[in-house]
């Protein structure tokens, strides 16, 4: 069972309140805990408290009621949170951009010692050729500044490409460093699929093709009382079955589809080449086999401990933008929650 401080973060209502009642719930918590409204910071309470997520509840719980912002940014990295990984991205860039400029300081340099051992050559040469009666102990004076010189230009570069190689091997970190982070921002952190920001790209770029988006289904799956399910069994418990919930997603989906969870408890699947009987049938299917699949174990005998979903059906064809397309499957979502005798409703049908 969470701790109470935890349980202060995780809303409990049944049914889930609209977003301007989200806001005004984590604006709340944060001037509670006298956090500053950054808007990492409102994205850091909204994924404790809309997310539902109780371990990240438990850990803002535990900073206290005056957390310094350096430890609500690490638990933003932790819990790879979108702002979170952007601001960790935008300081590994700087620092990339730092390493590439010492990087051409110290080939500047190396520029400079040849060009310095170069106008050495240059003289000593021109003495030669100008003073034929030059004595011997002259000539190998010159020699020996030649060779020092010589010896000095190799040192120096040896130095420099042994901190080019340092150099390089940072900037491959902080490479690998950056792309994990932009990796982490397009992923949802307990399912592994494709988050709400990967969603709105591929809309995005499907809007953006030549042949436009014409015969694309959107679907939107919502889990039906998750918030009771979270509160009865627990955040592991409703974890597990999200990630179940995730894997039967993705086992329903063709190769050129798509599934994400954009939600805590809100799934979204793209269908190409589909019309809207297909879609619907896609949909039902998708229902039935949550419903015939997802069974848990419960303590309660009354309880048969079977998730159900409501599913929104929106075609492409009616939506001239992505975000018209993401509002009319919405819309459907809420007429089939509303009504569950009739769990899957589809857009202006």
């Amino acid at each position: 069972m969470p701790n109470a401080s935890a349980n202060a973060l995780v809303p409990r209502e049944a049914v889930r309140p609209g977003p301007i009642a989200d806001i005004q719930k984590i604006a709340q918590h944060m001037a509670r805990l006298n956090v500053a409204g950054l808007p990492r910071n409102y994205e850091l309470f909204h994924e404790a408290i809309v997310g539902l997520n109780g371990g990240l509840a438990q850990d803002i719980a535990a900073l206290g009621s005056q957390p310094k912002q350096a430890m609500l940014d690490e638990l933003g990295l932790k819990y790879r949170l979108v702002g979170h990984c952007g601001l960790a991205g935008e300081t590994s860039r700087n620092e990339a951009s730092r390493l590439l400029r010492e990087v051409a300081e110290r080939l500047a340099e190396g520029l400079r010692h040849r060009d310095a051992f170069a106008r050495a050559c240059d003289t000593i040469l021109k003495s030669v050729s100008s003073h034929e009666d030059q004595s011997l102990a002259a000539f190998i004076g010159e020699l020996d500044y030649l060779s020092a010189s010589l010896t000095s230009v190799s040192s120096a570069e040896m130095q420099i490409g042994a901190r080019l190689a340092d150099d390089i091997k940072r900037l491959e970190t902080l490479e690998r460093g950056i792309s994990a982070m932009q990796a982490a921002a397009v992923a949802d952190r307990i399912t592994g699929l494709p988050n709400r920001i990967a969603l709105n790209r591929v809309i995005a770029d499907l809007y953006e093709r030549e042949e436009g988006a014409a015969g694309s289904a959107l679907v939107m799956v919502d889990v039906d009382n998750f918030t009771d399910l979270n509160d009865r069994y627990g955040t592991p418990a409703g974890n597990k079955l999200l990630k179940k919930l995730a894997g039967l997603f993705r086992k329903s989906v063709k190769k050129n589809d798509f599934v994400a969870r954009t939600e805590a408890d809100e799934f979204a699947l793209l269908f190409s080449n589909v019309g809207m009987q297909d879609a619907m049938a896609i949909a039902d299917r998708l229902r039935a086999s949550v419903e015939d699949n997802l069974v848990f174990a419960t303590s309660d005998k009354g309880d048969s401990g079977r998730l159900t979903i409501s599913v929104g059906v929106a075609l492409s064809t009616d939506a001239a933008t992505p975000g018209q397309l993401q509002s009319n499957a919405r819309v459907a979502l809420l007429a089939a929650q509303s009504n569950p005798r009739e769990p899957v409703q589809a857009f202006g049908r």
